[in-house]
């Protein structure tokens, strides 16, 4: 590992960001910028904030993570709720306690808003717990495409950016409509780092990442997916809102329950995954920041520090 960066040294003030896809192999890249740079990675995978959630979200075990120091991992019982704005300003701290250090903070994951929350100017809007019960019964009562059609309405912007079917962003939304009486839309992440960022960007052709996700899950059971949910389940998995509607985890539940057998499951995991990498695609392929490398690339580690430097360039990162 290299020494830590002087003040002098253009990359003592920069962030790298790894982002892309499931399965794309974005925490090896990050461990090898690490390595090479004299880094410590910032998890922004929301799932990963979850003690005990370890298979499921293909967490790095500690004894394969170089040594290297990992931040934002295991933060959360599974009973709390993932909460953006608690990650940025934590996340932020991380930032910044690494860069005092004189090293480079390595963010690593496939959580867009997390990765944008973590890096961008992005206000965070007020929350009432009432409110979002509120509209969280009437998700129930009405079904989300009638709240999707409402939030259409009061924000055309934001209903374009919100899957019609993800009913708690839906909440979210017109929660925030209601307390600030803006659109939720003009709260959106501008595309404005806050400090010189790098941002390498993962692509793995569709057919090899569907194959990919697909050896994933079904690796993911053979090495306890299953007792994993169930030793958490008897934590309080169902008792959080959002780490027991996790990928594999919602589908293992069922498995649990006999509503769905084991294959059925893995399954139905594999297809829920192969969507939420598209939906990952979509978010991070529009930014004209992002640098893409191909995730097979021999000389991967190489080109990225490449792009780290150049980025950096004789003036200083930008």
């Amino acid at each position: 590992m290299t020494a830590s960066h002087p003040a002098s040294d253009p990359l003592h003030d920069v962030v790298v960001a790894v982002v892309g896809a499931t399965a794309s192999g974005k925490s090896g890249l990050a461990l090898d910028l690490a390595q090479r740079l004299d880094g410590e990675v910032v998890n922004a995978d929301a799932m990963q904030l979850y003690r005990g959630m370890d298979i499921g979200t293909a967490k790095l075990p500690v004894q394969e993570r170089r040594g290297i120091a990992h931040h934002q991992l295991d933060v959360l019982d599974v009973r709390e709720e993932a909460s953006v704005a608690a990650y940025q300003r934590s996340a932020r701290a991380d930032l910044e306690a690494i860069l005092a250090r004189g090293r480079v903070p390595i963010v690593a994951g496939g959580s867009g808003l997390y990765v944008r929350a973590a890096l961008d100017r992005l206000e965070i809007p007020p929350t009432d717990p009432a409110v979002r019960a509120a509209w969280t019964s009437r998700l129930e009562d009405e079904g989300v495409a009638a709240l999707f059609a409402r939030l259409a309405d009061a924000d055309p912007a934001a209903a374009r950016a919100i899957e019609p079917n993800n009913g708690r962003r839906i909440v979210r939304a017109l929660e925030v409509i209601e307390l600030t009486g803006r659109p939720f839309s003009a709260t959106m992440p501008r595309r404005e780092h806050l400090r010189p960022t790098v941002l390498i960007g993962l692509t793995v052709p569709r057919p090899t990442l569907d194959q990919r996700i697909a050896e994933r899950v079904h690796r993911m059971w053979e090495q306890g997916l299953l007792d994993e949910v169930r030793g958490l389940d008897a934590q309080g998995l169902r008792e959080g809102r959002t780490a027991s509607k996790a990928l594999g985890y919602s589908q293992a539940l069922a498995a649990l329950d006999g509503a769905m057998s084991p294959v059925e499951a893995q399954e139905a995991t594999i297809t829920a995954t192969r969507r939420f990498a598209r939906r990952q695609e979509s978010w991070f392929r529009p930014d004209p920041r992002v640098c893409w490398l191909p995730h097979d690339d021999l000389r991967l580690i190489d080109r990225a520090l490449e792009l780290v430097r150049s980025d950096v360039g004789q003036d200083g990162p930008r």
